[in-house]
């Protein structure tokens, strides 16, 4: 689950996508990068307010890192 995931991920690269989590919460924003364990995205609007936000190096502040394994689903937007 978590390979098709990653190469799904890979596919919308750079793209707007939106994500659903196993917890049910929803992002939408631009799928910045993807490894094997996350998925970093620059949230529309700017702005995150979760605990789970990192800077990601060579991309500034301001991007949501959510794991590959709390990922439901991600569609093209």
């Amino acid at each position: 689950m978590i390979d098709q995931m990653y190469y799904h991920c890979l596919r919308y690269k750079n793209r707007k996508v939106r994500i659903l989590t196993r917890d049910g919460n929803e992002y939408r924003g631009t799928l910045v990068d993807v490894d094997r364990n996350n998925v970093y995205l620059r949230p529309e609007g700017g702005s995150v307010t979760t605990s789970a936000f990192f800077g990601y190096p060579g991309f500034g502040a301001g991007l949501l890192t959510l794991s590959l394994f709390s990922l439901l689903a991600i569609s093209l937007i």
